[in-house]
């Protein structure tokens, strides 16, 4: 039987190591350390266990993978301390401690997520690692996609206009599709960007990615109202308190339980289709965001 937590564990510990490393220690006044207080000792790591995954699956380049990993999680990174501020979410906790602005102050997270987002690319275009250029381009191409306006900013720009708004269940959709699920499925078609997927590979893990990733955010959804913030480490209750459109305002509790377990049903059925012989990393972490707890 696969054993999720011993293979998490193994790539785990060399994306905190690789993240320890390329985060910077130095840039000017505290910037550095914000930086790295947003990153390092935090976090499911889902987005780096899903480039590793996909790209075992396809026999990718995993010098490329690491580096894809740790992008995407820079990325998610800089999203949460610029999601956090006072002109968006007003969060005070993030990861079961005080968020970026709260801790340096908010010209400080400004820049320290913008500095994140910039590091992210810089590690995806290496000068010298022996990736070749056509992948670092791939690579660049899909993460800037998934973080943009088609994507995860286009999202979250959707989710501050709805608030105190009913959205219909296929506007739903479409908002978490872009703000959560865009990045989830990059990681995905990274991982195969490092390989050289075949076309129903590339097409199945595309789906695969696309159900998980509103999978996420529906049990999001779920756990904001039926978890306390010590367990989440992020304020609990906040969605209905800002009065924003989730699924269980839309669907109810049990309705949308059920649809997570739909979207599950999705992710492995896609995985069905890729003719891969390796998919039971990306299987099992499938079922762990279905049924996390935090």
């Amino acid at each position: 039987m696969f054993d999720l937590k011993s293979w998490s564990a193994e790539r785990l510990a060399r994306v905190e190591q690789a993240l320890s490393a390329w985060v910077p220690h130095d840039a000017p006044v505290r910037l550095g350390e914000a930086m790295r207080y947003a990153v390092l000792d935090g976090g499911k790591r889902l987005r780096p266990l899903l480039v590793l995954g996909a790209a075992e699956a396809v026999r990718g380049n995993l010098d490329a993978a690491l580096r894809a990993a740790c992008a995407v999680e820079l990325i998610h990174a800089y999203s949460l301390v610029h999601d956090d501020m006072p002109c968006m979410d007003n969060d005070v906790l993030r990861r079961g401690k005080p968020t970026v602005h709260v801790a340096y102050g908010e010209a400080t997270a400004l820049l320290a997520g913008d500095a994140l987002q910039a590091l992210a690319f810089e590690l995806l275009a290496p000068a010298d690692a022996g990736i070749p250029d056509r992948t670092q381009a791939r690579l660049c191409r899909l993460l800037a996609q998934a973080a943009g306006g088609s994507g995860m900013a286009g999202g979250q720009a959707i989710d501050l206009a709805a608030v105190g708004q009913r959205l219909t269940e296929d506007e739903l959709r479409h908002m978490h599709r872009l703000k959560t699920g865009a990045l989830l499925q990059a990681s995905v078609m990274m991982g195969a960007a490092c390989g050289e997927a075949a076309p129903e590979a590339a097409s199945g893990l595309a789906e695969y990615g696309r159900a998980l990733g509103l999978a996420f955010q529906v049990v999001d959804d779920i756990l904001d109202v039926t978890a306390d913030s010590a367990t989440l480490g992020k304020t609990a209750g906040k969605d209905a308190l800002q009065d924003k459109p989730t699924y269980v305002s839309l669907l109810g509790l049990d309705r949308a339980r059920n649809h997570a377990a739909e979207l599950l049903e999705q992710a492995r059925a896609a995985l069905a289709t890729t003719g891969l012989a390796d998919t039971q990393a990306l299987r099992a972490l499938a079922e762990m965001v279905v049924h996390r707890d935090n």
